[in-house]
């Protein structure tokens, strides 16, 4: 499941495959944007995997997202 979500990551990103990891921050990427974030959050949703939107704000990182969605 965690390739999954990091698949689903890059795909909403549209970066190369290999670009995003478990230690991705959003500063890392100029494409992880707001509108980007809101997108991977929602795309989540397809994966069965709901994240409240209070939380989904917080969120900074690919470790946070795989921590809310109970991957680990």
């Amino acid at each position: 499941m965690k390739e999954k979500i990091i698949e689903l990551i890059e795909e909403v990103l549209q970066v190369p495959a290999g670009t995003v990891t478990e230690d991705t921050v959003m500063e890392d990427l100029e494409e992880w944007d707001s509108l980007a974030h809101v997108m991977i959050i929602g795309q989540l949703e397809g994966l069965g995997i709901s994240i409240d939107l209070e939380e989904a704000v917080e969120i900074t990182s690919v470790k946070e997202i795989l921590e809310k969605a109970g991957v680990e």
